[in-house]
C-alpha cells in the first residue's frame, strides 16, 4: 500500500517539526504548511490522507480553511488550539473537522488520534453490499451516501454515522454506543460531540431537518435510521 501522507499545519515552525517528527516514525510521509492558504496550496500539489490544523493563524486561520477544503473534499481534519473550551470544540467540530485536541498535548495521544481517523478513512468502503432506506443509500464502492441518487458530501466521521445507522436501519444507538463505535474510543461527555454531528448529518439528508424522515431521536434511548 503507499504510504500515507499526513498535512500539519501551525504556524508555530517548533510544533510543525515536532509533529513531524512522531509522524515519520511511525511510518506516515509529511507534508508542511505554516497558514491555511499554504496548506490550500500543499493539497493541490500532494494526495493528503490526513490534515493536522491549528485554529489561531495569520493570512487563513484553521476554521476557514476547513470551510474551504470541505468543499471539494471529505479528509480527515484534526484541528489543534490552545482553547481549552467546551464552546471551542462544539465549534470546530460542526464547521467540519473530524477530531480535536488542545494544546499543549501529548505527542502520544495525537498519534492514536492520527492512527484512528486513518484507519477509517482508509477502511471506508471494505463492506461489499451496499446499504439503503427508500431514497437512500449508501454507495460503498464510490465512498459516498446518495439521496435519491444525488450524492451527498459527508465528512469522514459523519460518513461513519450514516453508515453505522444505515446499516442497522430501525435498530435504537445510544449516543455512548455511536460514540464508542465512531470514535473507537470511550465515552466521556459525548453528548454535544454526536448532537452536532447528527445537526450536520440533518441538514444535509433531510428536507425538513426539524422534522426528519430518515435520522430521529428516540428521546431518552439515542438516535436511529428509519426503515
Amino acid at each position: 500500500m503507499t504510504k500515507l501522507t499526513v498535512l500539519v499545519v501551525d504556524d508555530d515552525q517548533d510544533i510543525r517539526d515536532g509533529i513531524e517528527i512522531y509522524l515519520k516514525n511511525d511510518g506516515y510521509d509529511v507534508v508542511k504548511a505554516s497558514d491555511g492558504v499554504e496548506a490550500l496550496e500543499k493539497l493541490s500539489q500532494h494526495e493528503i490522507h490526513l490534515i493536522i490544523l491549528d485554529i489561531m493563524m495569520p493570512n487563513m486561520d484553521g476554521i476557514t480553511a476547513t470551510f474551504k477544503i470541505r468543499a471539494e473534499r471529505n479528509i480527515p481534519i484534526i484541528m489543534l488550539s490552545a482553547k481549552a473550551e467546551d464552546t471551542d470544540k462544539i465549534h470546530g467540530l460542526s464547521i467540519g473537522a473530524d477530531d480535536y485536541i488542545t494544546k499543549p498535548f501529548h505527542p502520544l495521544e495525537l498519534m492514536a488520534r492520527v492512527k484512528s481517523q486513518l484507519r477509517r478513512y482508509v477502511e471506508l468502503g471494505t463492506f461489499q453490499e451496499n446499504a439503503k432506506v427508500e431514497g437512500l443509500e449508501l454507495d460503498i464502492a464510490g465512498r459516498q451516501l446518495l439521496l435519491d441518487g444525488e450524492p451527498i458530501k459527508l465528512t469522514p466521521i459523519e460518513y461513519k454515522i450514516t453508515e453505522l445507522l444505515l446499516r442497522n436501519a430501525g435498530r435504537v444507538f445510544s449516543i455512548r454506543e455511536i460514540y464508542e463505535m465512531v470514535w473507537n474510543e470511550e465515552a466521556y461527555n459525548a453528548e454535544n460531540i454526536v448532537a452536532v454531528h447528527i445537526r450536520k448529518i440533518r441538514e444535509k439528508i433531510e428536507a425538513d431537518p426539524k422534522n426528519p424522515r430518515y435520522l430521529k431521536v428516540v428521546w431518552g434511548l439515542g438516535y436511529k435510521m428509519e426503515k
